[in-house]
């Protein structure tokens, strides 16, 4: 059996004003954006451009940039879960990045079974995770802060 890394990234994908959530498969109470975790050798951007091609279909291209925030979140991973990852495994390091959209777009779902566009302060209520949750509520505060200088223009 190959074991999960215990590391992943989180991609918020947003526009201006909205963020897109993705609601699993395996549990439709679950509302989620784009995660995964890092695969033998590959680095945090790598993966991150992976899961965005599996989850959604989005490859990047010109003028669509993914950005690495530099933030990390240590969580504790389900016990359910635990299985995935070799023995005495119990946390998992989360990366953060964000992709910023001029306008929401309809995704090619894969591994989910719907999505939605929803304002930043519903997607993080709707948002399942703490961690997407902090990750919405940090997207929120850099835009309130800086205007809209997560979307990687100049």
């Amino acid at each position: 059996m190959s074991y999960k890394h215990p590391e992943s990234v989180l991609i918020l994908i947003h526009t201006h004003d909205q963020v897109l959530l993705l609601q699993r498969q395996d549990n439709t109470d679950f509302w989620q954006s784009v995660t995964g975790s890092l695969e033998v050798g590959e680095t945090r951007m790598q993966a991150a451009e992976r899961e965005l091609a599996e989850e959604t279909g989005i490859v990047l291209g010109e003028g669509v940039q993914l950005i690495e925030t530099g933030r990390r979140v240590r969580f504790e991973i389900y016990p359910r879960w635990r299985h995935r990852y070799r023995p005495g495994v119990t946390h998992n390091w989360e990366y953060e990045f964000y992709l910023s959209l001029p306008t929401p777009q309809t995704v090619v779902l894969t591994e989910h079974i719907a999505q939605r566009w929803l304002p930043f302060a519903e997607a993080k209520e709707q948002a399942s995770s703490w961690t997407n949750k902090l990750a919405i509520e940090r997207l929120i505060a850099a835009q309130d802060t800086l205007g809209d200088s997560t979307d990687g223009r100049s």
